[in-house]
């Protein structure tokens, strides 16, 4: 390279970077999942056919949950770890239900195919804050469980633990009182933000913590606080790409997708259409 073409792309770059457009520090996100309650109305009568599409529009990952015919959609985790396997989907993680007494069954069969987590995704607004630490007591539980067979054991937030509640936030107790050796955090960003907190402020208060996140779109023409305001990826409000930019520099790992409404859409065509934003997405 000449200087004279040195010194005409040195500035390009520069202009560039003026405007935002070479930030040579961002990447595409490699790998992305989605949680498969996206396709709740659907996956009960077709779980491979799903499947199967989810891998064609770009999805590498998912994280189930536990459905009426269990964790693995009336497979064992082996047969279903073998189906995925050949679509070219791993299976991170999963939401169960820490109400039933058969979590060591789970974290058993979720160790054996190499799953990362078994993840708690409700436990509603607690009464007090001592309830939220018994919560903590019984995470710190779940997480030896889980460690004791290869996995992490992870909470999904919801709205609630971000309110204000007798001069404390639930989620600090949570995350204070639990071990990091064996409890991670899954933040939903959407509840985050329609809980009217701030997403940024809470990954960079706890790194290392949050290591999955649900990307999940608020929509704009809903009320304040409104819960059922789920939009596909991209035409709402919730600005990810600064957002997931944060939580990467604190340590995210997983960045899974998720749909709760469909307005004008389906649950298959919105999780393309959010496969595809996802793929444009740099980080």
């Amino acid at each position: 390279m000449n200087r004279r073409q040195f010194v005409r792309n040195s500035s390009l770059f520069a202009a560039g970077a003026a405007l935002g457009l070479n930030d040579l520090t961002t990447k595409p996100i490699k790998n992305f999942g989605i949680q498969l309650y996206t396709l709740r109305d659907i996956i009960g009568n077709d779980t491979k056919g799903v499947l199967k599409s989810l891998a064609s529009f770009g999805y590498t990952q998912i994280e189930g949950y536990e459905g009426p015919k269990g964790l693995f959609w009336g497979m064992s985790n082996k047969e279903f770890k073998s189906y995925t396997d050949s679509l070219g989907l791993t299976m991170v993680s999963s939401h169960f239900d820490m109400a039933k007494e058969d979590m060591e069954m789970k974290a058993a069969q979720a160790g054996e195919i190499g799953m990362k987590y078994l993840i708690c995704p409700y436990i509603g607004k607690q009464k007090t804050l001592d309830d939220y630490k018994v919560m903590a007591d019984k995470f710190n539980k779940a997480g030896e469980v889980c460690k004791k067979n290869g996995l992490r054991f992870a909470y999904h937030n919801h709205g609630y633990s971000f309110e204000w509640q007798d001069g404390q936030y639930g989620q600090d107790i949570l995350m204070q009182n639990t071990d990091p050796a064996l409890v991670d955090f899954e933040m939903d960003i959407y509840w985050v933000r329609t809980a009217g907190a701030d997403a940024e402020a809470w990954l960079k208060k706890y790194p290392k913590r949050w290591t999955l996140c649900h990307v999940k779109d608020r929509g704009k023409n809903f009320k304040e606080g409104d819960g059922d305001a789920s939009v596909t990826l991209g035409t709402g409000t919730i600005e990810f790409n600064r957002i997931l930019k944060t939580a990467k520099s604190v340590g995210m790992k997983y960045y899974i997708v998720e749909q709760e409404r469909y307005d004008n859409t389906t649950s298959l065509k919105a999780s393309e259409d959010n496969a595809a934003y996802m793929r444009k997405l740099s980080i």
